[in-house]
């Protein structure tokens, strides 16, 4: 058994300029791409927002919790990897979200339709490392649902960044609640 590295959600639009930006998203796709440059993973994947119609998540009026403005367009330079990360940099990426909100890349599937417990079980990964964008939402779901499948999971919250700091006293108790270790 090994681990692999997911990169969760670092597109265009989560980082500084972006329609949804996180402050400190451009910060963690340069240093992702470090770790990804020390070959320090055997397996690295990616998560990725992927939105067709994603029915009520997108607002015209958002209230930032449940609903929030267009992002992560399907065909659009927002939906993009932000550089200088790249898709030839990842073993599978994961869409999520194309016809509803999804925050967990455990909620998405590789372009070939499969998800990413059954590729990680089939690559026979039992411990997951998590890092990207942002903290307290999409690297939050993704950790949890990684603990929830029996894997081992540790979130590298140096490599993340947060919507709220407000938020990560709460979703540091859920993650420790789950198992879920970070560093």
């Amino acid at each position: 058994m090994t681990a692999a590295l997911i990169v969760v959600d670092v597109q265009n639009d989560f980082c500084e300029g972006g329609s949804l930006a996180v402050a400190g998203g451009a910060r963690v796709a340069a240093d992702v791409a470090g770790l990804i440059g020390s070959g320090a993973y055997p397996i690295v994947l990616a998560t990725r927002d992927h939105h067709i119609d994603p029915g009520a998540h997108f607002s015209d009026a958002p209230d930032f919790v449940d609903s929030w403005p267009p992002h992560c367009v399907v065909g659009t330079d927002g939906e993009q990897l932000h550089a200088p990360l790249e898709p030839s940099m990842f073993a599978e990426t994961f869409f999520k979200g194309e016809y509803a909100a999804a925050y967990s890349g455990f909620e998405g599937a590789s372009a070939s339709g499969t998800g990413l417990a059954d590729w990680l079980r089939s690559h026979d990964i039992d411990r997951v490392d998590v890092c990207g964008v942002a903290t307290d939402y999409c690297v939050r779901s993704t950790a949890l649902d990684a603990a929830r499948e029996g894997f081992r999971v540790r979130v590298l919250e140096g490599l993340t960044a947060a919507v709220s700091a407000v938020n990560l006293p709460r979703v540091r108790q859920e993650w420790a609640d789950a198992g879920v270790t970070t560093d």
